[in-house]
């Protein structure tokens, strides 16, 4: 029995753009909710929300519920946190902080079983063989992985060429505000040089054939990451838009406060 169909790597394969939500808030009841909102998928955040693995698979078996696929993104390209990642059932993993290509080789041996990578053979008591159910695991998972390296800082944009280039990424996924902080612009995600570089490296990117992935939590930035050709979108977070409901709630609550 082979693993399930990735539907986020079909849907990419077959041109079909691919449209979701941050999930950083770290609770399942809020990932349930977004998986069943209309989203291709739903990303957990491993590298700045506060999770752990438990808490990460609590979070996949709620995005479960719903009809958005699971993703996440480890929170450092070590072999041994994706590993984990992989035996919880993710198949679509993002991978912070890549600035050489050949980081990226080393990201995508670790997403793989041998004999095309070093990804530990632990198949048996992991969920993603359905606790062994699924014995060709080792054999079938490779072509199922959909694999983002994040391009955040200028040594990357520098090398975006050489790591788009690299066999075995589905797509390189633009960081906006860790590639401005490193500008010296921190804060500044539309500033001219970032949206420079950003454009700069959304053609390098479709020119090898990968996909772009990219966040934007202002609407009209999402819409113009979109006509550039952006591929894995997210259109914003939980967390942020939690925020910002709770904040508007209070801000109504106060007007009638007043009255």
């Amino acid at each position: 029995m082979p693993v399930s169909s990735n539907p986020i790597k079909a849907g990419l394969k077959a041109g079909n753009r691919q449209m979701g939500l941050w999930i950083a808030l770290g609770h399942p009841t809020s990932a349930e909710i977004a998986s069943k909102a209309g989203f291709d998928f739903c990303l957990i955040d491993g590298e700045h929300a506060p999770n752990d693995i438990p808490l990460v698979l609590d979070q996949v078996r709620a995005i479960g519920c719903g009809t958005a696929a699971a993703a996440a993104r480890v929170p450092v390209g070590e072999t041994w946190i994706i590993k984990q990642y992989l035996d919880l059932g993710i198949q679509t993993l993002v991978v912070p902080m890549i600035d050489s290509p050949e980081q990226a080789r080393e990201t995508v041996r670790a997403t793989r079983y041998p004999p095309e990578g070093n990804r530990g053979v632990g198949a048996a008591m992991a969920r993603a063989s359905n606790f062994g159910e699924i014995a060709d695991v080792t054999t079938t998972a490779n072509a199922e992985i959909c694999l983002f390296v994040q391009t955040e800082s200028k040594a990357s944009v520098g090398n975006i060429d050489a790591i788009a280039a690299v066999d075995g990424l589905d797509g390189v996924f633009i960081g906006p505000a860790d590639l401005a902080a490193d500008m010296g612009l921190p804060g500044q995600t539309e500033h001219p040089d970032v949206q420079a570089a950003v454009k700069h490296c959304f053609e390098r990117i479709h020119a090898a054939g990968k996909k772009v992935g990219i966040i934007a939590f202002d609407e009209a930035q999402v819409r113009a990451y979109v006509d550039n050709g952006a591929d894995f979108v997210a259109v914003g977070g939980d967390t942020a838009l939690l925020g910002k409901a709770i904040r508007g709630a209070a801000a109504f609550a106060g007007e009638l406060r007043d009255l």
